[in-house]
């Protein structure tokens, strides 16, 4: 499986407050990257491996995003998410989308009915409702959450299969506190989600606000297309562009090669990797990855 890869990501924020909370994150991104090389390891497409991944991810309540989304104001979840594929650059994204199980699943639809490519609030579950998504009340997502706050809002999923397409996917349930409407980086196209087969696909995590202001996920585009940068000089400037926006956070990026990398600026951020046939790598904190 020569230049198959997968990295996903788990929220960037604070360190798990226990053992045990870290080993639960541990425990399901490596499972949402197994889930995704089976994908790939059968021919399947970046795409598909990508979505596999999130799905997996957001019905893991340990993560904010689907099941363990954050509440906002009001009580009520709002959840965004986004899909990107690098060949042809077809993209696809929900936002503040309410009652729909997988909301990647919902931008995936978006992305294949080809008419829009982002849709907001009622409208994205109805168009989830006609392709036959799941959907379920909202005390389904609020009975979800763990006793302990997830990461910074985030779970993402970056893949090179076999044929070298690159794909990325985000999905979120928003920041405690949010007002109800508030769209994040997430389902932002060159924001929080992006993928181009010529140089990388990424998907970011962490202040959502400033990660937009930053384009943090184009920007490592634009340094490798335009600066001739390598993958990771390319992700260690965005991170710091986003300093300079007065953001933390971090990313997860493939590159055209496969190449990959996992770099962040919080003191935590749950993330896994597998290269070709190589082991799975799950780490949280800066040192042990």
């Amino acid at each position: 499986m020569a230049g198959v890869a997968i990295v996903v990501h788990g929220g960037a924020g604070g360190p798990p407050r226990s053992p045990e909370r870290a080993e639960r994150l541990r425990a399901g991104a490596a499972t949402a990257v197994e889930a995704a090389h089976a994908v790939l390891a059968a021919g399947g497409s970046a795409l598909d491996a990508v979505q596999a991944a999130v799905v997996l991810l957001e019905d893991d309540s340990s993560y904010n995003a689907g099941r363990g989304g954050t509440p906002a104001d009001d009580g009520v979840v709002e959840l965004d998410a986004a899909v990107m594929e690098g060949t042809l650059r077809r993209a696809g994204a929900v936002a503040a989308v309410r009652g729909v199980r997988n909301p990647v699943r919902a931008a995936r639809a978006v992305m294949e009915e080809g008419r829009e490519l982002l849709l907001v609030g009622d409208p994205a579950a109805e168009l989830a409702r006609i392709a036959g998504l799941e959907l379920c009340e909202d005390d389904w997502f609020l009975a979800g959450r763990g006793t302990e706050p997830a990461g910074a809002g985030t779970v993402g999923a970056v893949a090179r299969d076999a044929r070298g397409r690159l794909a990325a996917a985000t999905s979120t349930g928003g920041k405690g506190g949010q007002r109800r409407g508030r769209v994040g980086d997430s389902p932002l196209i060159g924001a929080g989600t992006w993928a181009d087969d010529a140089t990388a696909a990424i998907s970011c995590t962490g202040d959502g606000e400033a990660i937009i202001r930053s384009s943090m996920a184009h920007e490592v585009h634009a340094l490798i297309a335009h600066a001739g940068r390598s993958l990771e000089q390319a992700c260690a400037a965005a991170l710091a562009g986003l300093a300079r926006h007065g953001g933390e956070g971090g990313l997860i990026a493939v590159g055209a090669r496969g190449e990959v990398a996992a770099p962040f600026t919080s003191p935590a951020m749950t993330r896994a990797w597998k290269v070709g046939d190589g082991p799975v790598h799950t780490a949280v904190g800066p040192d042990d990855a």
